[in-house]
Parts: C-alpha cells; sequence; structure tokens
C-alpha cells in the first residue's frame, strides 16, 4: 500500500515578486485523498488561510458534496459568502466538466476571476478544487496536466493560489502521480520529483528532488505535457535542489529541448550530473554547476 503523509514536500514563490502583492507566497499544491474527512480538513485550513489573508476564497466540486455542505456552515466561511468573500462554485461552471479541459482557455477563465477578486478589493484568489472527475482518461490528464503546468506560470506573477485535489479511490496511484509531479507541492511520498514553472527570468521550469530509473518514464511524461517551452535556442532548468539526475533523465531533457530547436541548460548544484553529461557526450545538453 502506498504510504499516507500528513505534511507536504513544498517550494513556494517568492512574496512581492513581478507584481505580486502579497502577505504570503503562493501556493499551488497537489493533494491526494482517501476519504472526504481528510479533504475536508485540508480544504479547510487551506480556504481560511486565504480568508485571514483577505483573499476571496472558492471551493470548487462536483455536487452533491459533504465537504462543500460542511464548509457552507463554517462560520467564517458562511459569513464570507454572504457578504461576496466565497463561493461554493458548481464544478461544470469552473471548468469544462466531464470534457476534456483547454489549457489557455482554463488559465484565462482564472485569471479573469483573479482580476475580479482585486477590482473587488480581495488581494487575490485561492481556489480548492476537487479535480478528480476533469482527469479521469488519459486524454484528460494530458490536457489538464497541461493546465496546471501553465496555470503555476500565470500564479507565478499574479495574486492567485490553488490547491488540487485528486481521490485516490477513483482514480489510482499512476494516475495521481502524474498529476502530482507537476505541482510545487504535494502529499505523496512515492512522487520523488516535481517539475513546475520557475519565476520569469530565473529560467522556463523547476525540477528538485530525484531522478533515477524508477521514474524516468514519468519523467519523459511528465516533460510532454508539461511542454516547457524554451526561448532565444535555450530550455533552462533551474535544478539547484535536485538531489539526483542519472543519465536516463539527461538524455529526457535533451530530447526535449531538441525536439523544439533548443539547447537544454540545467543549473544545478551536483557535479555529478556535469560529469554523466560529459561522458554521455550530449552536445545539446548544458550543465551548468552553480555554487
Amino acid at each position: 500500500m502506498t504510504p499516507r503523509r500528513t505534511g507536504l514536500h513544498c517550494h513556494h514563490g517568492v512574496s512581492g515578486v513581478n507584481g505580486r502583492s502579497r502577505q504570503a507566497a503562493y501556493q499551488h499544491v497537489c493533494w491526494r485523498y482517501d476519504d472526504r474527512a481528510a479533504l475536508h480538513a485540508q480544504a479547510r485550513a487551506f480556504l481560511l488561510e486565504g480568508l485571514a489573508l483577505g483573499e476571496r476564497i472558492w471551493y470548487v466540486t462536483s455536487e452533491p458534496d459533504p465537504v462543500a455542505d460542511q464548509l457552507r456552515e463554517e462560520p467564517l466561511i458562511r459569513d464570507a459568502i454572504r457578504r461576496g468573500a466565497a463561493r461554493i462554485v458548481p464544478l461544470g461552471s469552473a471548468y469544462a466538466h466531464d470534457h476534456i479541459v483547454d489549457p489557455d482557455d482554463q488559465v484565462r477563465a482564472y485569471a479573469t476571476a483573479t482580476e475580479d477578486a482585486l477590482a473587488a478589493g480581495h488581494t487575490g484568489l485561492r481556489v480548492a478544487a476537487d479535480a478528480t472527475a476533469l482527469v479521469r482518461t488519459p486524454a484528460q490528464r494530458d490536457a489538464f496536466a497541461r493546465y496546471e503546468h501553465l496555470i503555476d506560470r500565470y500564479m507565478r506573477v499574479r495574486p492567485m493560489s490553488a490547491m488540487c485535489a485528486y481521490d485516490r479511490r477513483l482514480l489510482g496511484d499512476e494516475a495521481v502521480r502524474e498529476l502530482a509531479c507537476l505541482h510545487p507541492g504535494n502529499n505523496a511520498d512515492d512522487v520523488l520529483f516535481r517539475l513546475y514553472a520557475e519565476t520569469p527570468g530565473d529560467g522556463h521550469a523547476a525540477l528538485v528532488g530525484e531522478l533515477d530509473a524508477s521514474n524516468h518514464d514519468l519523467f519523459r511524461a511528465a516533460l510532454e505535457r508539461a511542454d516547457p517551452r524554451p526561448a532565444a535556442g535555450r530550455l533552462v532548468v533551474e535544478a539547484t535542489d535536485l538531489r539526483f539526475i542519472d543519465h536516463r533523465n539527461l538524455i529526457h531533457l535533451r530530447d526535449h529541448a531538441r525536439a523544439r530547436g533548443a539547447v537544454a541548460v540545467l543549473r544545478t548544484s551536483r557535479s555529478a550530473a556535469a560529469r554523466v553529461a560529459e561522458l554521455l557526450d550530449l552536445p545539446e545538453l548544458d550543465v551548468e554547476v552553480t555554487r
């Protein structure tokens, strides 16, 4: 059985960067759950934190949902709903429910909702969404994974935070891993790496954790789904906190960049990665060792 944990692997953005005026760093976390009581506890804490920061909060779900009913009874959230600072949003209103999400359209929809929140005097938008119904098929997961990366890029520069919840009982561990690895934070011990958006100016993607023979297929799929795009012929991956990467995963990174006419640049504190790249003789992969 997959281990359970209560904490999060986290790597949050920096507040006050690129136009963000926040009291706390952005959060984009994947929450894998096994029962709705655990989901309620996490969603409640996440949303109440947003209220304390002056954010508008949304809980997005397919109803009927006992979690939504419990949140409506929470005094602070009930009051926030009354004054327009909180909403329980039907999944079909926030997303293309039971269909394949259009990644660009979905980011635009949340960008509009964030700007509406700011215009109403809130400090930003915070969304807790049970997205299980949107990722049941491989085609849905492909599109939603791309959306996860794009919305992560948006949240780096605008005041939005999100908790994306997935029911492991309905999806299975492998499907959840495909999504959890694309979040800066998650509660999945069996996901050994995370690939997510980097703050503009610091690179095109960030990579943390460990990449070895056990997860190289997952990493290759994550690259294809997130599809980080190069600029000026370089795909820069900030990997200062990457603990290990083997030759298979270096080749995956090189191949992804080469297919887009670019050189992959891996910035890491691990000199071993540079030695492996040199032994492999990969001219389209540069490993920059940071100090």
